[in-house]
């Protein structure tokens, strides 16, 4: 497979071409500058600048897919000019993609798009008050975040692909990267707890299941549209940080009021004060085998 992979430099874009490279496969990442050293060889990706790529799109006519992890970091204070980049920047990057197909002859017939959970909108966790919500859920937006995403669709919905997947991304954990280290900092101190009422979901999903679910998308022809990237087993946020002190060996004990978190992080508090409680239907449907379907077992992985 050759396929084009923007947004590679991140970590689940780095932990992707790792695994895209070693089946033997042809990555070029897409970037805004190239490294000062790129690779021209199988075991290493290639690299072509967006510029590169918008004034020869021909270039790349016969190549099988993209796959788009583009998008400002959502982890940092969430000022207006930090909410334009975190929005524009994933707009942007899908139109971009949809002018490039359009200019191409033969476009790449499958794109990978990365999308959100947090489209659905809020949940208390827990299926007696509120079932799970899955690929068949309406969109609800309650935050910021899911309005992003919502718009962050629709920009996908205009690349004229013959197959689109909108992998709807929650919290990915990894030993690095992402937002799992600043989840960690509290126990490490020995200050963990729950956040706010700690009822709220927290959909998340291990580095390695979220490269292996946009495998899935690119190898299987029948997995189409919205696709929840997130482990079968959900937990609520005083779950997951009981199992997280459970592993580490740190106790789980000292609540943070969601009032202080409003205080100290501003609107992005809604991070960690709100949440879904959410399935990964259509994957399970498609036949495939998480390999951390278990939040306890996916922890000590990357504690350890």
């Amino acid at each position: 497979m050759r396929l084009l992979l923007c947004g590679g430099t991140g970590f689940i874009g780095t932990a992707l071409a790792e695994d895209l490279l070693a089946r033997g496969d042809e990555v070029w990442i897409v970037t805004r500058k190239k490294p000062s050293e790129s690779g021209g060889n199988k075991r290493s990706p290639r690299y072509v600048t967006w510029d590169e790529w918008s004034s020869e799109p021909g270039r790349f006519d016969g190549f099988d897919a993209v796959v788009n992890l583009a998008g400002e970091s959502i982890n940092q204070r969430w000022t207006a000019s930090a909410k334009q980049r975190i929005v524009g920047s994933r707009v942007q990057a899908a139109e971009r993609l949809a002018d490039l197909f359009r200019r191409m002859q033969a476009p790449p017939p499958v794109v990978v798009n990365a999308s959100g959970i947090s489209l659905y909108g809020h949940s208390d966790g827990g299926t007696a008050s509120q079932a799970p919500f899955d690929e068949s859920s309406p969109a609800r937006p309650a935050d910021f975040l899911g309005d992003t995403v919502v718009q962050w669709e629709a920009a996908a919905d205009g690349i004229p692909a013959e197959r689109l997947v909108k992998l709807r991304i929650g919290l990915v954990i990894a030993r690095e990267g992402g937002a799992f280290p600043l989840l960690r900092l509290p126990y490490r101190l020995f200050a963990g707890g729950r956040m706010g009422h700690g009822r709220q979901g927290m959909p998340w999903i291990h580095v390695r299941d979220m490269v292996g679910l946009i495998l899935l998308s690119l190898d299987n022809p029948d997995v189409r549209g919205p696709l929840n990237a997130v482990a079968p087993q959900p937990v609520t946020n005083d779950e997951f940080g009981r199992l997280l002190g459970k592993v580490t060996g740190r106790p789980h004990w000292f609540p943070v009021p969601g009032a202080m978190l409003k205080l100290v992080l501003g609107e992005m508090s809604t991070l960690v004060l709100t949440g879904q409680y959410a399935l990964p239907r259509k994957a399970m449907e498609h036949g495939y085998r998480f390999a951390y379907p278990n939040l306890e077992d996916a922890l000590r992985d990357i504690t350890r």
